[in-house]
């Protein structure tokens, strides 16, 4: 591509482009969040497996911890990862699963006696993840991490709004005025 800006026309085209061949997939997975929100029963696990669920959960949990404030863990982080990994990150599971495979062997080279990722004491869950930082996985699991920490809770995280209130966000859903200088009276009275 040359070296010029990319237009608003081309972007526009491209998001439609993408809308248009994922809309199926955003729709079920908006759905399924919206359905898991409205049961009564507590939150479950539907594309990972206990132990794959606890041992990313260790990850996250090192990625945004409870250090005076709830962090991934009391936020439901799994729940969101879980839910990314069966809906619209579905194409992302082999990247998980062998990021898994992967972390657990470096886990074993650095702390041989280890059982799991989780049960690793927090400060060699730190080491273990700065020996795989600039992997695929890690970038993964992280940006996983904060989207289900900041997102909306119907996407499986944010649980009690933790993310909105560490961060100070009001959850009113409706703006009011003065939206922008623009509608404030004194600016209005200077236009011609």
């Amino acid at each position: 591509m040359p070296d010029r800006p990319l237009s608003r026309r081309v972007w526009l085209g491209a998001s439609s482009a993408f809308l248009a061949t994922h809309w199926t997939e955003i729709l079920a997975a908006q759905a399924h969040a919206h359905e898991a929100m409205r049961s009564a029963g507590p939150a479950a696990l539907s594309t990972l497996d206990v132990k794959e669920a606890k041992e990313i959960e260790a990850i996250a949990g090192q990625i945004i911890p409870s250090d005076g404030s709830p962090g991934a863990r009391e936020a439901g982080v799994i729940y969101f990862i879980d839910r990314a990994l069966g809906t619209f990150d579905e194409d992302k599971r082999a990247i998980y699963r062998r990021g898994l495979e992967e972390t657990q062997s470096k886990r074993v080279e650095l702390f041989p006696d280890s059982k799991s990722i989780a049960a690793l004491r927090p400060e060699e869950q730190v080491r273990l993840l700065q020996a795989i930082e600039k992997t695929e996985f890690f970038e993964l699991v992280r940006t996983h991490s904060i989207l289900g920490f900041f997102g909306h809770p119907s996407y499986g995280g944010n649980r009690d709004l933790a993310g909105w209130k560490l961060i100070g966000f009001e959850d009113r859903f409706q703006f009011e005025p003065p939206f922008g200088y623009y509608d404030d009276s004194a600016h209005r009275e200077r236009e011609p």
